[in-house]
């Protein structure tokens, strides 16, 4: 018999659920590459829904439209699919989420989900702020989280001044990552959650994540792990027993640079002493409907499809990346000028052995190129000038092929002083804390060969020979007067 009315949308949702279901199924048996490429968009869906489309169409729209109160008051109420307002969700983020839960839950047998989120910084507000509320049984009981102090910069002041300095919840700092013991005396009753980021930007910071997993368990709380620096492509911390991942997709998931975007990725029926049963059981998804609805942080249709184009090559650009780098972190070790190397490559990096079991090129041991598993360490690195700030900024001043910029991920090299950027406003006593000196450059190696980079940095580094490297700076911009100019005229 014929359905009618509200019962007609609800066994047409539950048809189309299970479909989508199966559908993710059978992506999930596909190689990390192929997951890339094709992520949960479907040639069915292209052909009956998207005039054969085929890559993601971008849903440039509000809000969807409904046939009928019936299929409004069903989708509203949550109890169809439904994107009804672009601030909850949307086909193109759709998408994005599902190829990005796909490739952080990769290789394990861990069903995982995905919101995606305005930035990178939305997103780790997004993962944390859900387990910072109050205990009912214990109203006035202080929280505090336990987190790594060698974090991102912007990470940091989110701690210490949204969390800990404006609402007075505790960041308990992990000084020794590598230290097990320090993590375990920092938990207490009152503990919501442990944070970490590896590789740690800029200074490469690592630690055992399956002992530190275990650890967060035995207390009934949740590990976050910000694996930004590594992407799926080279780790994939729920497969190792992080509950929830933060990425800033901004970075090298859309190395293109176009356009800013965060995701949280959680693993299904994670661990947490909240008492919340629907939070637990899918994360990301009750954020997604939930928290995020009310707050507004997610991400516009544009960023999504931006980053969903960029994703796709993730695998081969960090193989690339990553081997560049490592050819420009072994050249800087020899050279005269350079005090210290951090990367973790570098068989010379105390954390080397450490990282070398948890860093991998995600199926390597299936391509020809390699036939066997090999350990890639992304392309991240900084390195510490022989010498004081001013020289450091020197020899920063003299790149002429790596842009100088906060950013990193770029298809394009680029370098910054994390002390008067990135790490400026966590003040000195922090950037002791992350180990974070005047002379330190940060470098993120792009695709560019690297024997190009190499001769930037070795012509750069030879200003502290008294050499001088001549800088031009065009009078014009492709756009009209260049800033230096405009300035020159007003004067």
């Amino acid at each position: 018999m014929e359905t009618t009315g509200m019962d007609h949308y609800l066994e047409a949702a539950k048809r189309a659920a299970q479909w989508h279901r199966d559908y993710r199924e059978q992506m999930k048996q596909c190689r990390f590459d192929t997951i890339a490429t094709h992520g949960i968009y479907s040639m069915q869906e292209a052909l009956d829904f998207n005039q054969g489309s085929i890559v993601e169409p971008v849903y440039m729209s509000t809000s969807q439209a409904y046939r009928d109160a019936d299929e409004m008051e069903a989708a509203l109420g949550y109890r169809i699919p439904t994107w009804c307002y672009s601030r909850i969700a949307n086909p193109t983020m759709y998408y994005l989420e599902g190829v990005l839960a796909l490739l952080d839950g990769y290789g394990s047998d861990v069903e995982t989900s995905c919101i995606a989120t305005s930035s990178g910084m939305a997103a780790i507000q997004s993962a944390v702020d859900p387990f910072l509320v109050v205990d009912p049984r214990n109203p006035k009981a202080p929280m505090n989280f336990v987190a790594t102090a060698q974090v991102y910069g912007g990470t940091y002041q989110q701690f210490s001044m949204r969390k800990h300095h404006d609402r007075d919840v505790e960041w308990r700092k992990v000084c020794h990552s590598t230290d097990l013991a320090e993590w375990e005396s920092l938990i207490d009753e009152n503990t919501r959650f442990l944070y970490g980021e590896m590789p740690s930007n800029p200074c490469q910071a690592f630690f055992d994540l399956e002992k530190v997993a275990a650890l967060a368990h035995k207390y009934g709380l949740p590990l976050i792990i910000d694996s930004t620096v590594a992407t799926p492509a080279l780790l994939r911390p729920i497969e190792h027993g992080a509950d929830i991942v933060v990425q800033s997709v901004t970075k090298s998931l859309a190395t293109s640079g176009f356009g800013i975007s965060g995701a949280v990725i959680s693993r299904k029926n994670l661990v947490s002493n909240i008492d919340n049963p629907e939070m637990k059981a899918d994360f990301a998804t009750w954020l997604k409907l939930l928290p995020n609805r009310d707050n507004g942080p997610n991400i516009s249709p544009m960023n999504a499809v931006l980053a969903l184009n960029d994703i796709r090559t993730i695998r081969m650009r960090m193989d690339h990346m990553s081997r560049s780098t490592m050819k420009v972190a072994q050249y800087l070790e020899q050279h005269r000028h350079v005090e210290k190397v951090d990367y973790l490559g570098l068989e010379t990096d105390a954390l080397h052995s450490l990282a070398s079991d948890y860093m991998y090129l995600v199926d390597s041991e299936y391509d020809d190129q390699y036939g066997t598993k090999v350990n890639r360490y992304g392309h991240l690195m900084s390195f510490n000038i022989k010498g004081d700030a001013k020289q450091t900024r020197d020899v920063f001043n003299a790149f002429t092929r790596i842009w100088r910029a906060t950013d990193l991920g770029r298809i394009k090299s680029v370098a910054t002083i994390p002390a008067i950027s990135t790490h400026a406003q966590q003040g000195e006593e922090g950037r002791k804390l992350a180990c974070i000196p005047a002379n330190l450059i940060r470098l993120c190696i792009g695709v560019e060969h690297p024997d190009d980079i190499i001769k930037d940095i070795d012509q750069a580094l030879a200003v502290l020979d008294g050499r001088k490297v001549k800088v031009t700076t065009p009078e014009y911009s492709a756009g009209g007067a260049s800033s230096a100019t405009l300035r020159n005229r007003q004067a």
